[in-house]
C-alpha cells in the first residue's frame, strides 16, 4: 500500500467496469478411494506431483449457449440463501453466482469496482463517499438505488441480528449511513477507519432490494436464481441485463458432494463440468487423463487448527506453544496437500504488505514441547479433534498432527463429523479446524480475531493486542499503520491460538470443454465462482 492517488484499470475477464479510485494511505474408483497414507507417516514426507496451472481462456469468440454442471464441496440440509449470511463453501459460492459488493477484489486480489463507480474518503478516513455507476438493475428488473444501499449496510449492521460482514466495517453504525442522491451514498464513521473500502470489498457485505426475502433471492450477479435443495444444489440462469460481462452458458447447476472421492468421480465420469478442491492425492489421478485439467492458484487461503485460548488446557500459554512446536509443517504440507501450498508461520495474511515476514520460521521441537507440556502439568494431554471434510486438507491435518501429537505424548482423538454437525459446534470446540481465504489483516482481524469478531473461534481477547488492532484501524499513515500491525503479528506469534502450518493453493479441476477459465489469488475455488466468463466448447 502507499498514500497516493491510485487506479485500479478495468478487468474485463470478470466484468469489473471502470476504474476505482481511492487513498491507498486509507478467507479409476480405486485409484479415487486412496487418501494420503499415513502408515509411513513418521519416517517419510510424500512427494509432490507436477502440478502447474491450466488457466485456459478462451481463444477467439466463446461459444454461447449451454449448461454448466459444477460439483462443489459438502453442504446441508442447513444451507442458506441468504446474501449476507454464507457459512459454507455451497453458501458462497450461491453468493458470488447471485449477489455483488460496492466493492470487490479482482484476480490479483487488488480492489476493483463492482457496483461503486467511485469511492472517495475524506482526508482522515472517517467520512467514506460511495457513487453508484448508472444503470444498475437487480435481477428483477428494478434500477439499484442509494436507498437500496441504505437498507442493505443498515440490515448488515442490525443490533438485533448482525450479518457476518458487520465486523468488517469497523466505525459505521447504522445511523451514519445517509443518501446523499439517487446514486450516491455517504458513510460517516465514529471514528476513522483507514482500511474500510477493504471492509466494503468483503463479499458478504452485498447490496440487495428493499425488502430482500432470502426466501426469493434477488441481487445484481450474472446468474439469477432459478431453485434450490438446501444440501443438494442450486440451479441459476444467466441475467441478460448484468451491467458487466453477460454470462456465456445460458444456466449453473451446483451440485453439493460431500464425499471427496465422489466429487472427482463426477466430473471424470462427465457427470460435472468442474469441481472445487481437488484432494491433493488426487491431482495425478485428474492430470492422467487428457480430456481433464488441473487449476493451481496460489493464494493467501489458510486452513488452521484452533485452540480456545479462554479454556484448559490450551487457556495454559505453555500448552499452546507446545502444540505449535509439535507440528512438523513440511511434512504436514507434503501429506495432507501433496504439497499444494506455502510453510505457515502461526500468522495469517500472507498476501499483505504488512505481513510479518521478518518473524523466525516455528519448526518442530519436540523436546521442548514435552518441557513445556511437563512445565504445564501436562505431559500425559489427550485433547479431542474434531473434523469433517468440508475442505480439502481438513481430515488429512487432522490425522497428520495426530500421528506428529505422538512423538510428545500427546493424544488427540480424531473425530470426524456431517458438514451440519461440524459447523454448528466448531466455535465452542476447544480444540478445531477451519478454513479462510485470502484477507489483507486488519479486515481478517476482525473477521475472526477481535473479542466481537462472529468467528473469534481461539476466543482471543488479548488487551494490548487489541488496543494495537484498533489503533492500526485509525491511522492513516501507512508506515505508522505497518508498524502497529507488525507488533501486534508478534503478539499473537507469541501467546495466540492459531497454528497456521500452510498457505494453500487452491486446487479445482475441470473438462477441458470448459473454456475461460484463469487463476485467482483469493483462495477462493474456481474463480470465486464468477462463471460468466466460462463457455462450453
Amino acid at each position: 500500500m502507499d498514500d497516493q492517488q491510485r487506479e485500479i484499470s478495468t478487468d474485463t475477464d470478470r466484468g469489473f467496469q471502470g476504474r476505482y479510485s481511492r487513498r491507498q494511505a486509507l478467507k479409476g474408483a480405486a485409484a479415487l478411494g486412496a487418501t494420503v497414507g499415513l502408515g509411513s507417516l513418521l519416517t517419510a514426507c510424500g512427494s509432490s506431483s507436477d502440478t502447474s496451472s491450466s488457466a485456459s481462456p478462451s481463444t477467439g469468440t466463446p461459444k454461447k449457449g449451454g449448461d454448466l454442471l459444477v460439483g462443489v464441496a459438502t453442504g446441508s440440509a442447513k444451507d442458506t440463501l441468504d446474501a449476507q449470511m454464507s457459512i459454507n463453501e455451497p453458501d458462497i459460492a450461491r453468493q458470488f453466482e447471485l449477489y455483488e459488493s460496492l466493492v470487490g477484489h479482482d484476480r490479483n486480489y487488488q480492489i476493483v469496482n463492482l457496483l461503486a463507480e467511485e469511492l472517495t474518503p475524506s482526508p482522515d478516513a472517517q467520512v467514506w463517499t460511495v457513487r453508484l455507476k448508472q444503470g444498475l438493475e437487480f435481477h428483477d428488473g428494478k434500477t439499484v438505488t442509494a436507498d437500496d444501499v441504505v437498507f442493505s449496510f443498515q440490515r448488515i449492521l442490525n443490533p438485533k441480528n448482525p450479518k457476518a460482514g458487520a465486523e468488517q466495517l469497523q466505525g459505521l453504525k447504522p445511523s451514519g449511513i445517509r443518501k446523499i442522491d439517487d446514486r450516491t451514498v455517504e458513510f460517516a464513521l465514529e471514528r476513522p477507519n483507514a482500511v474500510f473500502d477493504v471492509g466494503l470489498a468483503y463479499y458478504q457485505n452485498t447490496v440487495i432490494p428493499i425488502g430482500y426475502d432470502p426466501k426469493k433471492p434477488v441481487g445484481t450477479g450474472a446468474f439469477k436464481f432459478t431453485s434450490w435443495r438446501p444440501g443438494l444444489d442450486s440451479d441459476f440462469a444467466r441475467f441478460d441485463n448484468y451491467w458487466g460481462q453477460v454470462a456465456n452458458v445460458d444456466t449453473v447447476k451446483t451440485i453439493e458432494f460431500p464425499d471427496d472421492t465422489a466429487r472427482v468421480n463426477a466430473l471424470l465420469s462427465g457427470d460435472v463440468h468442474m469441481i472445487s478442491n481437488l484432494p491433493g492425492a488426487q491431482i495425478t489421478v485428474v492430470q492422467a487423463d487428457s480430456s481433464f485439467r488441473v487449476l493451481n492458484s496460489p493464494s493467501g487461503g489458510w486452513i488452521p487448527f484452533t485452540m480456545r485460548v479462554d479454556i484448559p488446557p490450551f487457556s495454559d500459554l505453555r500448552v499452546r506453544q507446545a502444540m505449535r512446536l509439535i507440528v512438523d509443517r513440511p511434512q504436514m504440507l507434503s501429506l495432507a496437500l501433496n504439497g499444494q501450498g506455502r510453510i505457515g508461520n502461526d500468522m495469517y495474511a500472507r498476501e499483505d504488505p504488512v505481513y510479518a515476514s521478518d518473524l523466525p520460521q516455528r519448526v518442530q521441537d519436540i523436546e521442548q514441547a514435552k518441557s513445556l507440556l511437563a512445565q504445564a502439568g501436562q505431559s500425559d494431554l489427550t485433547v479431542e479433534l474434531p473434523t469433517s471434510s468440508d475442505y480439502v486438507g481438513f481430515p488429512e491435518s487432522a490425522q497428520v498432527i495426530r500421528e506428529q501429537a505422538k512423538l510428545a505424548g500427546v493424544t488427540i482423538n480424531v473425530r470426524k463429523l456431517d458438514s451440519g454437525t461440524y459447523w454448528d459446534g466448531y466455535l465452542k470446540f476447544p480444540f478445531a479446524q477451519d478454513f479462510w481465504y485470502t484477507r489483507e489483516y486488519l479486515p481478517q482481524c476482525a473477521a475472526g480475531s477481535l473479542p466481537e469478531a462472529p468467528y473469534n473461534e481461539c476466543h482471543w481477547s488479548d488487551p494490548e493486542w487489541v488496543s494495537l488492532v484498533e489503533e492500526a484501524f485509525r491511522t492513516v499513515d501507512v508506515d505508522k499503520r505497518k508498524e502497529l500491525c507488525h507488533a501486534a503479528q508478534v503478539i499473537e506469534y507469541e501467546r495466540g491460538g492459531y497454528i497456521i502450518w500452510s498457505f494453500n493453493n487452491q486446487v479445482d479441476a475441470h473438462s477441458t470443454q470448459v473454456q475461460g477459465v484463469y487463476e485467482d489469488k483469493s483462495g477462493i475455488p474456481l474463480m470465486s465462482w464468477h462463471f460468466n466468463t466460462v463457455s462450453l466448447g
